[in-house]
């Protein structure tokens, strides 16, 4: 099967051209040609910027696109303009984040609602606040531009290593120094993930069954809780004598540490992190165990420096003493 990735070098991208890669399937990349890739020579490597050039995709034809970098409207009408016809079945990651908030734990793809922000800027900048709306936005365009021919999946939090953001990693290198770990609660707040390999080998599953809809892609359902997630990294890596200790929210936000604890998602839980994850089981998801997501990041973080927006260890001392 032809695959065209739209990114497909760094992280979500990455893990599937592997995916697809695994599974025998002829595997095209278009991106910026930035990012440092990993991936073997087999690989077709195109360079294209939706913001400039996208012609290295004239009379080039698909049988499946999967678009992980989609995060304006104007990026999908970019890439169907280039495309045309010729990119088969299209397969949008998309986000949770693209819902309005469900009023209960367990929504599913068809009970669930995409935001409709009739104010939203289209082609402003994404932001923590606007990165939702214009998920849902991306979604509006594909429909509209590839009908019955596109697939949404929507995963929550997405893990591993060549994470980008480095957010799962911090808690996994925090973890692996000891001493007192600080973790924000509520311990009520609930957390859900997908390692990016599990995504990437779902994705092909997708590809290759020729499903369409929208797949909530992440687990355990129901799900866990931030905090233990913290906890389950600590039994798993961390050296003797390691402390969790739970932080009031209230005191995060005083000391104005929030923004330094990533995948803490603040001082309430989220209905979107706690999503009916069923139909994409029923469909061939998988879900490794958390210590395997661990055990990836370790091998691939090996020696590298603590990063400059990382929380200090002087911040965390401070955040402490102000916890009591």
């Amino acid at each position: 099967m032809r695959i065209l990735i739209a990114g497909g070098t760094s992280f979500v991208g990455r893990a599937i051209a592997w995916s697809a890669l695994r599974e025998g399937h002829d595997v095209t990349v278009i991106n910026r040609g930035v990012t440092p890739s990993d991936l073997p020579d087999g690989v077709h490597r195109l360079v294209g910027d939706r913001k400039g050039d996208f012609s290295a995709l004239a009379g080039l034809t698909f049988e499946v696109t999967v678009d992980t970098v989609a995060y304006l409207p104007r990026d999908v009408e970019v890439l169907a303009e280039a495309l045309g016809e010729r990119g088969g079945h299209h397969i949008q990651i998309s986000s949770v984040s693209a819902y309005a908030e469900p009023k209960s734990p367990g929504a599913t793809e068809s009970t669930a609602t995409i935001i409709d922000d009739p104010d939203l800027d289209l082609n402003g900048p994404v932001t923590g606040e606007t990165y939702g709306p214009l998920k849902a936005a991306c979604e509006r365009a594909a429909t509209r531009l590839f009908g019955e021919q596109a697939t949404f999946v929507r995963p929550t939090f997405v893990i591993g290593s060549h994470d980008a953001t480095l957010r799962f990693p911090y808690w996994v290198e925090r973890v692996r120094r000891g001493g007192v770990v600080a973790v924000p609660g509520p311990r009520a707040n609930v957390m859900q993930y997908i390692d990016a390999r599990d995504l990437g080998d779902f994705v092909v599953r997708v590809a290759e069954d020729s499903l369409t809809g929208a797949f909530h892609v992440a687990g355990p359902y129901p799900a866990t809780h931030f905090v233990e997630v913290v906890e389950q990294i600590a039994r798993h890596v961390a050296p003797a004598g390691t402390v969790i200790r739970e932080v009031d929210p209230g005191v995060v936000n005083a000391e104005h540490l929030g923004s330094k604890f990533p995948l803490w998602t603040g001082a309430s839980s989220e209905n979107t992190l706690d999503v009916d994850n069923s139909l994409a089981l029923a469909h061939g998801l998988r879900l490794r165990a958390l210590e395997e997501s661990i055990d990836d990041v370790v091998s691939w973080w090996a020696d590298r420096q603590w990063p400059a927006h990382w929380l200090t260890s002087d911040d965390e001392a401070r955040l402490l003493r102000a916890a009591g």
